[in-house]
């Protein structure tokens, strides 16, 4: 594709939101915090969302079990942070990191196994029907809640931050914290290592073959069924990390949270594009400022100001902005 055909529209959306807000919160110190505040947000919004807009576009499942997912990561991750409460109470960063890696590492093993059971269980069944999968996914959701209030309680369990993500960064009278410019870090790297998979390697382009083709890409050998369940696997993987940084951003967990934000996730796909990583994350910033400058500006806009900009935007593109 020549660069000249490239759509740049799409990615100058969150800067320009970002120049829009600046004279309307007037402060540049406060502007700073809550546009820090809100693209730490949508980076753990795209995270989530990443592998349902996967699933979505590659195996055509709407999974509106994905909530089950993330309270499980979550959930996870406190029983994993909580055995090693000596070095999450530590103030040397490193020793914070080396206890919240491997929660992030468990709770995707955990959720990847989930979802392969959920794949096999659930969905399998209703390929090909989004009424019966957008029925069957929920209800396995409420099972899976249910499940989990089993193992850890019904009650809101603390998450606390690790000691050295805790508190801010100053830059002049603006407070950046530390846990959202580590959200924003790992969700970048995430970003970045699935546009690498699916643009530069081969398993990528067989997952785009296989959504063009699919029965040339098995004439060649390749079996479509167990690739396309691997996809499903890693976006509940990728649904278990996004609900370990959740529950550290809202520092609590409770089987419902899951629940709570797939609202969130469901708009941000749907501003992206169904099927579109690019998408899903220019929709998960737009999303995260919007909340955090509507909330600052006007309180009582902030309740419905991410389904207006869905509006907006679909007014704008009705395929979403990057499909």
């Amino acid at each position: 594709m020549n660069s000249l055909d490239i759509d740049y529209k799409p990615l100058l959306l969150v800067p320009a939101l970002l120049v829009l807000a600046l004279p309307l919160v007037g402060s540049f110190s406060t502007w700073l915090t809550l546009s820090m505040a809100g693209l730490a947000m949508g980076m753990i919004i795209f995270i989530i969302a990443s592998g349902l807009t996967l699933v979505f576009g590659l195996m055509d499942v709407l999974n509106f079990g994905r909530g089950v997912f993330i309270a499980l990561g979550a959930f996870v991750a406190t029983s994993v942070l909580g055995a090693m409460g000596d070095w999450t109470a530590s103030g040397q960063v490193w020793r914070n990191l080396v206890a919240v890696f491997p929660a992030m590492v468990i709770a995707m093993l955990v959720a990847g196994a989930v979802g392969l059971v959920f794949e096999r269980l659930i969905v399998r069944p209703v390929y090909g029907n989004h009424l019966k999968q957008i029925l069957i996914t929920m209800g396995g959701m409420i099972i899976g809640e249910e499940l989990i209030k089993v193992v850890w309680g019904p009650q809101q369990i603390p998450l606390p931050l690790p000691a050295g993500l805790q508190g801010s960064w100053f830059l002049g009278d603006a407070a950046i914290e530390r846990y959202r410019v580590f959200a924003v870090v790992v969700g970048a790297a995430v970003f970045a290592l699935l546009a690498w998979t699916l643009a530069r390697t081969k398993l990528g382009l067989l997952i785009r073959a296989g959504v063009q083709d699919r029965e040339m890409v098995e004439s060649l050998g390749y079996r479509i069924r167990r690739l396309f369940v691997g996809v499903f696997v890693a976006g509940s993987a990728l649904a278990g990390l996004g609900g370990v940084m959740w529950g550290l951003y809202q520092q609590s967990v409770v089987p419902q949270m899951g629940a709570q934000v797939n609202i969130l996730i469901f708009i941000v796909i749907i501003i992206g594009g169904l099927g579109s990583t690019l998408g899903a994350l220019i929709g998960a910033l737009l999303v995260g400022l919007m909340a955090n400058y509507t909330g600052f500006l006007a309180p009582k806009v902030a309740l419905f100001s991410n389904i207006a900009l869905m509006v907006a935007i679909l007014l704008w593109r009705p395929q979403g902005v990057c499909k």
